[in-house]
């Protein structure tokens, strides 16, 4: 998937769009799985591509609340950045096709781990 196309994609809150890692489909023995036994698995992992905002803060309501807020929306940001790795809980996750590639949509509550090549320090 090319970087141009990436930048159209505007995820939604605490929607994280993952590009799923691929698998071998073999197992240690060196049998051939079908497709989808691997689907089925319960933790799945994959690289983020991109990430929502966040979680919306609620804003102080002094007026009217039909009447259109002249402050931009607050959020509370995600913990997950563009590139890292992420391990998921399969059943969360919503998959898309996008240029016959599989993507997958999960909220930042589905993912267990996140692995980044940062330098982190703890």
């Amino acid at each position: 998937m090319k970087l141009e196309q990436v930048k159209k994609f505007i995820v939604v809150g605490d929607r994280v769009l993952i590009r799923p890692s691929t698998d071998s489909g073999k197992t240690d023995s060196g049998l051939y799985l079908p497709p989808g036994v691997s689907e089925k698995e319960k933790i799945q992992s994959g690289y983020v591509i991109k990430a929502g905002p966040g979680y919306p803060m609620g804003s102080n309501i002094d007026d009217e609340p039909w009447k259109e807020s002249k402050e931009p929306v607050k959020y509370i940001p995600l913990q997950v950045k563009e590139g890292d790795l992420a391990i998921f809980l399969r059943k969360e996750a919503y998959e898309i096709e996008f240029e016959k590639e599989k993507l997958l949509i999960i909220p930042q509550s589905a993912i267990l781990l996140l692995i980044r090549n940062d330098d982190f320090t703890y």
